[in-house]
């Protein structure tokens, strides 16, 4: 059995469990002994656990039995992502009671895949079973994000990256890991990631901010209106 996880007892009495590399390598598929082991392992303890996550994905039936699990687990899951929650991965993390990203890692969703063998008949019958296994995949990305089935469709259509700034705006994450005070403060604007917004809004705030308090005696220049009209000739010296 090749171990993808990792238990850890912490002194505070929570259990960290680390995520990393591939999930199942080796399939789930009609193998009743890992799924067992990792079952055990989980309800070897008690108390809050923290995931920490970093994988490109794996076997979506180990995700959907890990998802399950920990869904159920009577306390607190705490899910960080620190690399990569990408494919499987990411549908191990929306079992977190609350999902945290660092500013540097990455989630991906997309379509699942298969290998098929066989004529028309057996590839038709890949391509319902592909479907349905989209199906199951946008529940737990629905129930998370509680974005429409149709949204999410055409996300993983599209093999969607998400930084997590991304992630957060679309509720597949609920917040970012190390986050500084200045973080904490409500933003005045949703940019919705449009670079224009963005830099529209901060030329805005600089300006405001070196922009002088203005005098009625003078122009928007600075200039004094007195000495400006004679420039124009508006009044004879």
């Amino acid at each position: 059995m090749n171990k993808f996880w990792n238990f850890a007892s912490n002194s505070d009495g929570t259990r960290t469990l680390y995520l990393c590399g591939s999930i199942a390598e080796d399939s789930w598929f009609d193998d009743d002994v890992t799924p067992k082991a990792f079952r055990a392992e989980l309800e070897a303890g008690t108390g809050d656990i923290v995931v920490w996550i970093n994988s490109p994905g794996g076997d979506c039936v180990a995700a959907a039995q890990i998802y399950n699990m920990l869904m159920d687990y009577p306390h607190d899951v705490t899910v960080k992502i620190d690399g990569i929650a990408a494919s499987a991965a990411s549908v191990i993390a929306m079992a977190g009671t609350k999902v945290l990203m660092s500013p540097a890692a990455l989630m991906m969703i997309h379509n699942p895949l298969t290998i098929a063998i066989g004529d028309s008949e057996e590839m038709q019958k890949a391509i319902d079973m592909l479907a349905e296994v989209k199906e199951s995949i946008i529940n737990a990305y629905e129930i998370k994000t509680n974005l429409s089935r149709a949204k999410l469709s055409h996300l993983m259509d599209a093999e969607t990256w998400m930084n997590a700034n991304k992630a957060i705006e679309l509720g597949f994450a609920d917040d970012f890991l190390f986050k500084s005070a200045e973080d904490t403060a409500p933003a005045e604007n949703s940019f919705a990631f449009s670079r224009r917004a963005v830099t529209n809004s901060l030329l805005s705030k600089v300006s405001k901010k070196s922009a002088p308090a203005h005098d009625p005696s003078t122009d928007h220049a600075g200039t004094p209106i007195t000495d400006l009209e004679k420039r124009l000739n508006l009044i004879k010296p």
